[in-house]
């Protein structure tokens, strides 16, 4: 390997590094409370030299918050894979991204609570937001297509709508039970039955009704 590569390798391991070392802070003293300092303490470098991989503090909030969306996206895509049926799409994608938020809870915050002061995500970061929903939208258009949800569910507002719902399971669930399971949280037990209320807003209308 050439010694331009092996650089590369070692930039992105040592950034894999701080962004480790930054959540596992953020676990234990709170997602706001994280200091940079401290962070280039347990990394083994000083203060300066982080700013060579991160000019701030909000820089990491951002690189947290764009990989934690195409984390979600990938564990949510891996989840699907061989689900033809729309609906059941829906249902098992909301149940990859409650289990995946609720098992990185620093994340979770970062990309759903924004709770640090003066921290709005990149152009880069909120588009991966934005992607992260495109299998979501896909799968309600599919199944408005087929007959299996009403037409207007391919609409935003329908994406917004199971959207807001599976993140509010996932607040609710950080919020009361931190470091409960998804398997054994009060609120993320509910996810499938929160998912169906809002598809049955969408059922297919029969003929001649309103």
């Amino acid at each position: 390997m050439r010694e331009a590569g092996r650089r590369a390798v070692r930039r992105r391991e040592t950034i894999d590094e701080i962004l480790a070392v930054a959540v596992a802070l953020m676990a234990a003293d709170g997602v706001g409370a994280l200091s940079l300092a401290e962070v280039a303490r347990r990394v083994g470098v000083r203060p300066p030299s982080l700013y060579q991989y991160f000019p701030s503090k909000l820089a990491v909030y951002d690189a947290l918050f764009l990989r934690g969306f195409r984390d979600l996206d990938a564990a949510t895509r891996a989840a699907v894979e061989g689900v033809d049926d729309p609906v059941e799409m829906i249902r098992t994608g909301a149940g990859a991204f409650v289990s995946w938020a609720v098992s990185h809870p620093v994340q979770a915050q970062i990309m759903f609570w924004r709770p640090v002061p003066g921290f709005t995500p990149s152009a880069e970061a909120y588009g991966a937001a934005l992607a992260s929903q495109d299998l979501l939208r896909a799968a309600l258009r599919a199944a408005a297509d087929a007959g299996r949800l009403a037409p207007d569910a391919a609409d935003e507002r329908a994406v917004d709508l199971v959207s807001a719902a599976v993140a509010g399971v996932v607040t609710q669930q950080l919020a009361n039970e931190p470091g409960v399971t998804t398997a054994d949280g009060r609120f993320t037990r509910l996810a499938a039955t929160v998912v169906d209320l809002v598809l049955h807003s969408y059922a297919p209308r029969k003929e001649g009704s309103g």
